[in-house]
């Protein structure tokens, strides 16, 4: 199939529908991973005889490369080939799933997550390019909020049908059944995809930059995850600690001065564009927080089985996936700021209910209603601050600034599940077995107290930064 450069002209009409679709599986393969191994993670402790430290790392290899690589990603189809990067990232993807499901040990479940990781990077903005040349610019919204909208959906019932395969095979399923999904997606991308790239040939791929944020972050996230463990004055610590700070001191002085930069510094002069940045991150810390120690709540204190684990989220995940295209209008009657405020507050008092329960109790009487509030709070916030990060910048820069509002996104959870355990769980840290007494319930409330502590710093942060709408419309 020849290739394409942007000039404004689409693909043929018929073949969009099968461009929406192997763009939509795509993503879900990424998307629905980050969820359904959370809801895995008792189970993969139990079987591996994981650490609280090898249960983190199964979550952060993951987050780890695809927050530090997802802008390389972007650029690397707009250079090589949007399809022909869009397909590397899920032969990769797939590889390291069927690599995950055999994992003898932790430590090769985590080298094989961190592959993973490198596939997402490369699929999940090649996909959102994909649709913007496929689609005409009258269509191209409504395509885009298609992707969204069916990524959430599928997103909401992937931990169901992770605990059930849980529970009903083994967690092992959880990535093998990433296989057919990707072989129907491959086989709908070389027969209905046009390949297309970049309009220039020149167009530069931050290698240098990338390697460094991952340098830099690696050694962020193996300090703070293995602290607790090692004791924080070991010189590996603090090694890794200083190095990685240091490192991503250089990647933001070589950002500032090379001429092709994957993080352009001057976006971040906008306060809008700063504040939306400094909100993901909050609002994220939190989420990430919270889901990765309910499911170690539900199963261990409520003896959830995996497949009730996974369906206790969907009354989150559906009113989050539901609502939030919806919440768009908002910005259109009341600005970005007033969403962005009343959002996170109601993300903090959802988590402050999940917080009340005890040991016992049903589910309705329990979990449902926060659940519900949680997923409000975060339906309201996605799509306002979307459109306060696109808003902040110029047309030319919003693939730019979307793709680095949704690296700080990843680097928020990453950082969220390296230092929480840390923090909270104390000395019986060590293996998540004896999550089972009334010392895990009261490490999981501080925990939550300090994710709904951030929930609501991201509602102050969007009252001092994100600019009212008549300020916006005068701008």
């Amino acid at each position: 199939m020849a290739v394409t450069r942007d000039s404004g002209d689409p693909c043929p009409a018929h073949d969009r529908p099968w461009v929406l679709a192997a763009t939509i599986l795509g993503s879900a393969l990424a998307f629905i991973d980050g969820s359904v191994v959370t809801i895995a993670l008792p189970a993969l402790q139990s079987d591996l005889a994981m650490s609280v430290q090898g249960a983190q790392w199964v979550v952060n290899g993951y987050m780890l490369t695809l927050g530090a690589l997802v802008l390389i990603g972007g650029s690397a189809g707009d250079r090589f080939g949007r399809r022909r990067i869009f397909v590397l990232g899920i032969g990769i993807f797939t590889s390291a799933s069927i690599l995950c499901g055999l994992a003898p040990s932790t430590g090769a479940l985590v080298l094989a997550r961190i592959v993973q990781g490198i596939g997402a990077a490369l699929l999940v903005p090649t996909s959102l390019a994909i649709i913007s040349a496929a689609f005409p610019a009258g269509e191209r919204g409504r395509a885009i909020g298609t992707w969204a909208g069916f990524s959430a959906l599928m997103t909401a019932f992937g931990p169901v049908l992770g605990g059930w395969l849980v529970d009903v095979i083994s967690w092992r399923a959880i990535f093998f059944i990433n296989v057919p999904v990707a072989l129907v997606t491959l086989a709908i991308t070389f027969a209905r995809v046009p390949e297309t790239r970049s309009a220039s040939d020149e167009t530069a791929v931050d290698w240098r930059g990338s390697a460094l944020a991952v340098v830099g972050l690696a050694g962020l996230a193996f300090g703070l995850t293995d602290g607790s463990e090692w004791g924080w004055t070991h010189p590996a610590i603090l090694g890794a600690l200083i190095g990685g700070i240091a490192v991503l001191l250089w990647f933001v002085w070589f950002e500032a001065h090379t001429p092709s930069p994957m993080v352009p510094l001057h976006l971040f002069r906008s306060p809008t564009f700063s504040g939306a940045n400094a909100i993901t991150l909050f609002l994220y810390f939190a989420l990430s927080g919270a889901l990765f120690f309910l499911p170690f709540l539900l199963t261990r204190i409520h003896g959830y089985s995996a497949a009730q684990t996974g369906a206790s989220f969907l009354p989150f995940a559906l009113t989050m996936g539901t609502l939030s295209r919806f919440s768009g209008g908002l910005v259109d009657r009341y600005g970005a700021r007033t969403p962005l405020t009343v959002g996170p507050i109601l993300v903090a008092a959802g988590l402050m209910l999940l917080a009340v329960p005890g040991m016992g109790g049903s589910y309705w009487r329990t979990f449902f209603l926060p659940m519900v509030v949680f997923g409000l709070g975060m339906a309201i916030s996605v799509a306002p601050l979307t459109t306060a990060v696109m808003g902040a910048v110029d047309e030319r820069h919003a693939g730019t600034a979307s793709g680095i509002n949704n690296a700080v996104a990843r680097i928020a959870g990453m950082l969220a599940v390296a230092m929480l355990p840390s923090l909270v769980l104390g000395p019986e840290h060590r293996t998540l077995d004896r999550a089972t007494g009334p010392w895990f319930l009261h490490s999981f409330r501080i925990a939550i107290a300090i994710c709904a502590g951030l929930a609501l710093a991201s509602a102050v942060c969007a009252r001092l930064t994100i600019a009212a709408p008549e300020t916006a419309k005068r701008r």
